[in-house]
């Protein structure tokens, strides 16, 4: 039976680990560990018994974060990327992470995951089990959407701070239950993702290849959220939701990072100085294109012009 004694653990480090580089919490981190008198609870209830969640958490700008397991999880894992990126390694290849990917690790076999240590990823993770866990993996390993990104949507991260909080206010019965269904919800909300999208999916990303394609030939200028739905006569919030679904960053985000990337070619191919690539890419202060470049390469453009090349 489940009910009010029920225990539940905060803690800063998961259970289960071979290996692991994590030294001290992440800034701004939620974790989550049952105990296992819980989880034998979960797997005994009608309800719970199908699917449970046995570890919960979200990392946020996870430097250092980096699992190895030589014998895999008891759990089934999924994880999902929102910012920076990182690799798994899964039955001898590797796979890159970026934002907006998720992928998800049967249990009781050797794995690897990491963050990147130039742009380490901000995550949320469950581990789970249950008699429809096995085929969950198996729909999404059968499904080609777990190659790459996934629309960006708030509802998914508004769902797990909902399942978060009932695990950290409320153990009864009822909640727990609940909690674990709106899992169910959320783990399915990635693997199906297509059915959702499928609906006027042309006319949609035919707008945002159009306004990505803009951004990608215009990286000279200096361009607001203003300008470019001027050009796309579509109000700039109307823009702001339909690229930061697509994408994963608003329109402005997503165009710096687009210089960003291109002042790495400047830095690696050219004798340009810092000052005339900022200029180049429409930035007309210097010390804000060094901030800029350094707030989402983790170093300044001349550190990264001095060791980054190869």
């Amino acid at each position: 039976m489940i009910g009010h004694q029920w225990i539940f653990k905060n803690v800063s480090n998961q259970l289960n680990m071979d290996n692991s580089s994590l030294k001290e919490g992440f800034l701004g981190q939620k974790m989550i560990v049952l105990p296992d008198a819980v989880k034998k609870n979960l797997r005994s209830n009608t309800i719970t018994k199908s699917f449970s969640i046995t570890d919960i958490g979200y990392y946020p700008n996870a430097t250092n974060h980096h699992r190895i397991r030589n014998k895999g999880a008891l759990e089934f894992i999924f994880i999902y990327c929102v910012e920076g990126s990182g690799i798994f390694k899964l039955d001898r290849s590797e796979r890159e992470v970026l934002p907006n990917h998720f992928f998800i690790l049967p249990r009781n076999k050797a794995h690897e995951y990491w963050a990147k240590s130039d742009s380490p990823w901000s995550i949320y993770w469950m581990h789970f089990e249950g008699e429809m866990a096995q085929s969950l993996l198996e729909r999404y390993t059968s499904n080609s959407i777990n190659q790459g990104a996934i629309p960006f949507s708030n509802y998914r991260i508004e769902l797990f701070d909902r399942i978060y909080k009932i695990f950290t206010s409320d153990y009864t019965l009822s909640a727990m239950e609940y909690a674990n269904i709106l899992g169910l919800n959320f783990i399915s909300s990635f693997v199906y993702h297509n059915i959702e999208n499928d609906i006027n999916i042309h006319e949609t990303h035919s707008l945002v290849d159009e306004i990505m394609d803009y951004l990608q030939k215009n990286l000279n200028r200096s361009l607001k959220a203003e300008d470019i739905s001027q050009k796309f006569n579509y109000s700039p919030s109307y823009l702001f939701n339909l690229f930061k679904k697509r994408t994963g960053y608003s329109l402005i985000h997503f165009f710096n990072l687009k210089k960003i990337q291109k002042a790495c070619e400047y830095l690696k191919y050219t004798d340009l100085s810092v000052k005339e690539i900022g200029y180049q890419l429409g930035y007309q202060d210097p010390l804000y294109f060094s901030r800029l470049f350094k707030k989402h390469m983790g170093l300044s453009p001349r550190a990264y012009k001095n060791g980054q090349h190869g």
